[in-house]
């Protein structure tokens, strides 16, 4: 086992911000006065809707839930991290627009939060090496972004309940029969914009008909055919 400095500096080459980097990068963005690490009880809020902007977040360990409260005082959910390396806040920190949503720890959390000085010119000077790599993975991970909205718009355009559902399975399977769900149930029902009982009884209605299996987060298309009616 390395050390918690070893350990951090590994998860972060994995991380889709810090993609390419090298030791040293990685080294110097630990470094920075721009970057710390902070430790979230359960619980709490990392940020509210209508803050501004200070830094953009890497999960480092636990699990955060993306909320939005409705006027009424209802709570939505939208999105969880849970996977360390995943980061979340980039868009609202680039562009410096107050948020929409707002962050809550489900469970005891640690980030790596970074200010956009590390990796922006807004004060002049000269962007390290590190800052250099962070500015061209995030107009990559921008460009993912867009895609997958681009998809989520097809998705939601569909018709009926049935159509949104084949229709995501469709994108997330890639031309294979069988996937695991990324995220959670819930997860799956934000996304298209359901309730989660609502997407229950509809993936049992296809399972009963033999048109999926579903199993937990595993599924896996029986009737392509008519699977593919639906599209």
């Amino acid at each position: 086992m390395g050390s918690a400095k070893e350990q951090l500096a590994d998860l972060l080459k994995q991380c889709s911000l810090c993609q390419g980097m090298s030791e040293a990068d990685v080294q110097e963005l630990l470094a920075s006065a721009q970057v710390r690490q902070v430790d979230y009880p359960k619980g709490e809020i990392v940020f509210h809707e209508g803050d501004m902007p200070k830094s953009l977040y890497i999960l480092l360990a636990g699990e955060v839930h993306i909320l939005k409260d409705t006027f009424s005082g209802r709570r939505i959910f939208l999105s969880e991290i849970n996977t360390p390396g995943d980061m979340f806040g980039e868009v609202y920190e680039v562009l410096k627009q107050p948020y929409d949503m707002y962050v809550e720890a489900v469970t005891p959390v640690k980030l790596l939060e970074i200010a956009s000085g590390l990796f922006t010119l807004a004060d002049g000077g000269q962007l390290s090496s590190c800052g250099l790599q962070i500015q061209r993975n995030l107009m990559r991970i921008f460009a993912r972004k867009a895609y997958f909205m681009h998809n989520k718009i097809k998705v939601l355009a569909s018709g009926s309940l049935r159509e949104k559902i084949i229709r995501f399975l469709f994108i997330e399977l890639q031309g294979k029969r069988e996937l695991e769900l990324a995220g959670s149930r819930e997860f799956m029902a934000a996304y298209l914009a359901v309730t989660r009982p609502s997407l229950s009884r509809e993936l049992s209605a296809l399972q009963r008909e033999g048109i999926l299996q579903v199993d937990g987060k595993n599924i896996k298309v029986l009737d392509r055919e008519r699977f593919e009616e639906y599209l």
